[in-house]
């Protein structure tokens, strides 16, 4: 819009534009209208009639401008020459990608592998999984959701027949009872933290089980302390409450369940005051959270990665689940499982078959009628129904010599992986390394050729949220110097390999494509996405409004029944002992978000918390003679850390917590990347045993913040 200005000098004409998008942190999928000036983003204002935030915004939206015109921001293609990054143009990097790719997979396609992003857009992330399967000819294709919801995936699928969060947002506000475990939504999710608030404000009851007495549990009339890895022991020993007190749903478990009786005969063995011992939580507590769970008329769960980042990981979706099933609570307002995605497009990078083994729509490569399904549909010759690897089995390859070559869209493994020690050993050990970023990040600084790509806000294209609704996101400004569309950059590195499959000049035209090969997506165009209530998905034709709510008649499974999955508890890999006496989680803070690369270059937000610290209990820190932000040694059998001690009484004994966004103590130095859940692949970030030890007084240490050098 136009608006005019009387200065001393007479009346200037300004041209402020308000571009409505989505905000590119977590994956509540907030509405915020971005402020253009001068062909610049100068500010975020409010978008009050978007249905999910209602114009509230967290402090990372509201601040999530400040990144986008950094100085240090890539704008033009870099190829490593003699150890030393030297500006290239467009032709001469693709035309050293292109080579490389070929060169390696002339010998073995196998050996290329290539990470999507739960950063980029559902057609970015569409074109790079059908690139790597119709043009290098296998499935090495994964993402990050590897390490955030791989088992929300894996384990919903096998007792829902889908992965995916059962209910919209707002559903929760119609909760009578929220459980919340394995999430500190009041940081991590603060706008579905805002629907929590009114669902109590209703009268809702809130039960937070948490080894941190975060400021979520603070709110919850009912808070469950436990030790972390602990989650199957404490949910089959609500189910044993409640089975041997007669509060299940016996009329849902008959008509809409199978394997009741398996449950039963397992969760009898978990009385609580036997998980007492396991889990150190209060046997009273976990009786009273299963009576005010089971008694509601309408309860919901919600969970993120504090209940899939195990090598259980799986096993604790499925006991959610579980939970869920044995009291009716699915398929209504104010029930089902809810898991909050920790990315903005996480769920639609799944949802694009950025998955190893799943093509768009959770089709599976093994499946030889599939594969001739998207041969057919995309014009290509036989795909490859070998399953590929992910992520974790990248970097052990990678180090391994087995695999050859990445190419990494928007990802940083140097941060967000575990056990980075041996990430580095696997990149380095590559000969030939493509990233693909905004940013000149830790992971990027190890390539040999870093291509110049776009934020969010100098692009269109769709986000899927955490409750699946797919919603538009439209360029503001143009991007910096020679910087390009992700999209389009694979397109042409498609067209250089000669393809005729990647002839796409603009988003609008790739996602017709992802409707005629993803069935969720089916019935949704431009025109009804661009509305601000956007779509849910499943969406199968046009005429259809969308699924806010899920398994309301029946679950996607062959015979429509759900599967209630017998579980044993497992303890975690890797347990205290003499030398290692801490359990060490890890998690997110609220003015920061994964790898730090776009919050950490927001100068309110990174003002807000300029470095990491751990978290340690006071009692424990006494013992040690630590005092509060006094520089400590953090040590795992991986590696270690210095850090600054955050002393509190809100975590439990024997725990300690660092959130992994900060690369100069980095969590992941010492997180356990060797042990994985079978099912998902997910590594057990949020346990391993660990030592805390004072500072040797004659180590000269770096100010806080100041090792990470973000330039202005």
């Amino acid at each position: 819009m136009d608006q005019n200005f009387k200065t001393n000098e007479g009346i200037r004409k300004m041209e402020i534009k308000y571009v409505p998008t989505i905000c590119p942190y977590c994956g509540v999928g907030c509405g915020l209208n971005l402020v253009v000036k001068d062909e610049k983003v100068v500010g975020v204002e409010p978008w009050k009639r978007h249905p999910v935030n209602e114009g509230k915004l967290c402090p990372k939206g509201n601040f999530s401008y400040e990144f986008v015109h950094r100085e240090d921001r890539l704008t033009t293609p870099l190829i490593k020459k003699n150890g030393e990054f030297k500006e290239a143009t467009w032709d001469e990097a693709l035309d050293l990608v292109v080579s490389k790719i070929n060169e390696i997979k002339a010998v073995d396609p196998e050996s290329l592998a290539f990470l999507s992003s739960a950063r980029c857009t559902n057609e970015d992330n569409y074109l790079m999984q059908k690139f790597v399967r119709t043009i290098v000819g296998t499935n090495n294709i994964d993402h990050c959701a590897r390490l955030c919801h791989g088992p929300t995936v894996a384990g919903l699928a096998q007792t829902f027949g889908s992965g995916a969060m059962t209910n919209h947002l707002k559903s929760i506000q119609f909760a009578d009872v929220i459980f919340i475990i394995g999430s500190n939504t009041l940081e991590q999710h603060p706008l579905m933290w805002r629907r929590i608030l009114q669902a109590k404000a209703d009268g809702a009851k809130l039960i937070v089980a948490d080894p941190r007495f975060t400021p979520s549990a603070k709110k919850a009339d009912l808070y469950i302390p436990f030790k972390s890895g602990t989650d199957v022991a404490l949910m089959n020993a609500m189910m044993n409450v409640i089975i041997s007190e007669g509060l299940e749903d016996k009329e849902f478990i008959e008509k809409r369940t199978k394997n009741f009786e398996d449950l039963k005969e397992v969760v009898k063995n978990y009385p609580p005051e036997k998980v007492a011992g396991i889990t150190e939580a209060p046997a009273e507590l976990i009786k009273e959270a299963a009576r005010m769970y089971a008694n509601a008329d309408n309860a919901g769960i919600i969970y993120s990665m504090g209940i899939t980042q195990h090598h259980t990981g799986t096993d604790n979706v499925m006991s959610t689940a579980n939970l869920a099933m044995i009291t009716g609570n699915i398929g209504r307002l104010g029930t089902g499982v809810n898991p909050l995605r920790g990315q903005n497009n996480v769920q639609g990078a799944c949802d694009m078959g950025a998955l190893p083994v799943m093509y768009p729509g959770y089709q599976k490569v093994i499946a030889k009628e599939i594969a001739e399904k998207m041969s057919n549909s995309w014009g290509c010759g036989a795909l490859n129904c070998k399953p590929g690897i992910t992520v974790v089995e990248m970097m052990n390859a990678a180090a391994a010599g087995d695999i050859k070559g990445m190419y990494i869209m928007g990802e940083n493994p140097m941060v967000s992986d575990p056990d980075l020690h041996h990430v580095q050993e696997g990149l380095e050990n590559l000969d030939f390394l493509v990233v693909q970023d905004i940013f000149l990040t830790e992971t990027a600084e190890l390539a040999d050729v870093v291509l110049p790509a776009t934020s969010w806000a100098e692009k269109d294209g769709t986000f899927t949220s955490t409750e699946r609704r797919v919603q538009y996101i439209r360029k503001a400004v143009d991007a910096p110097g020679e910087a390009r569309a992700d999209w389009a950059i694979i397109c042409d590195i498609a067209q250089r390999m000669g393809s005729d499959l990647f002839n796409f000049s603009s988003p609008q035209e790739v996602f017709e494509e992802v409707r005629i090969v993803t069935p969720q997506y089916a019935g949704m165009n431009q025109e009804r996405l661009e509305k601000p209530e956007a779509l849910h998905w499943p969406c199968p034709d046009e005429e259809h409004p969308g699924t806010p709510i899920l398994w309301g008649e029946q679950f996607a499974t062959p015979d429509g029944l759900g599967v209630l999955m017998p579980i044993e508890f497992i303890p975690a890999a890797e347990l205290p002992d003499e030398e290692y006496p801490f359990t060490l989680t890890t998690g997110r803070m609220l003015f920061h978000w994964h790898t730090g690369s776009m919050t950490r270059r927001s100068e309110t937000l990174a003002n807000e918390v300029p470095t990491g610290f751990v978290e340690i209990n006071t009692e424990d820190a006494d013992k040690l003679g630590i005092k509060n932000k006094e520089f400590v040694t953090v040590k795992t059998r991986r590696g270690e850390v210095e850090i600054p001690a955050k002393v509190t009484s809100d975590i439990l004994k024997g725990v300690i917590f660092i959130p992994f966004h900060f690369v100069e103590c980095a969590a992941n130095t010492l997180t356990n990347g060797g042990a994985l859940d079978p099912a998902s692949k997910m590594p057990e970030f949020k346990v391993c045993a660990a030592s805390v030890s004072k500072l040797d007084p004659s180590v000269e240490m770096v100010t806080p913040g100041k090792a990470y050098d973000l330039g202005k």
